[in-house]
């Protein structure tokens, strides 16, 4: 897919679903002042591998999620370990968790604010500062490990919504410039 194509899909994008426009966003994951780049849905899984915890007891332990991601029902990319999420426009972004809130049973993984850490590519996720992660359907594993090194998958999905920071200021560019040059002169 060249990114012509995907540039199709920004429209779409950034016309929220209603699950996503009208869910009340905890203050945990809020990402307050910030500009919505783009909502894209992740359909995939969440792998766990049974390993000894802090206290040497074997336990199901996050691994990685494997999803495709989709905008109006078209894929558009992919998510990973890192947690990384790359378009076929070239543009991925890695994030770090900054924040996390309940998911809507104990059978869903939780509500995510992370910050981009790295990025890549000029596309869609250009410059994109924060994502959450919400509308969470699964992804949590029960049972007992029993054995150190298996792996299971538990199916998820969620919304991702991609945000860049404002790159506005109220003072104009030159009288900023005048004022860093004067501060230097103190």
């Amino acid at each position: 897919m060249n990114s012509m194509s995907l540039s199709g899909y920004v429209l779409a994008a950034l016309i929220l679903p209603a699950s996503v426009a009208n869910a009340e966003i905890p203050n945990a994951i809020a990402a307050p002042g910030q500009t919505l780049v783009a909502t894209i849905h992740a359909q995939g899984a969440q792998i766990y591998e049974c390993k000894p915890d802090t206290t040497g007891k074997l336990a199901w332990q996050f691994r990685e999620p494997i999803a495709t991601l989709f905008i109006d029902g078209k894929t558009v990319g992919r998510h990973y370990a890192g947690p990384s999420w790359e378009l076929a426009d070239g543009s991925a972004v890695t994030g770090m968790v900054v924040g996390r809130a309940p998911g809507a049973s104990s059978m869903d993984i939780p509500l995510l604010k992370l910050e981009v850490v790295s990025q890549s590519g000029s596309g869609l996720l250009a410059g994109v500062a924060t994502i959450q992660r919400l509308n969470t359907k699964g992804g949590v594993i029960q049972g007992r490990c029993e054995a150190a090194g298996k792996f299971v998958s538990a199916e998820y999905s969620a919304d991702y919504t991609f945000y860049k920071k404002p790159s506005w200021s109220l003072i104009p560019h030159a009288s900023r410039n005048e004022q860093q040059h004067d501060q230097g002169k103190k």
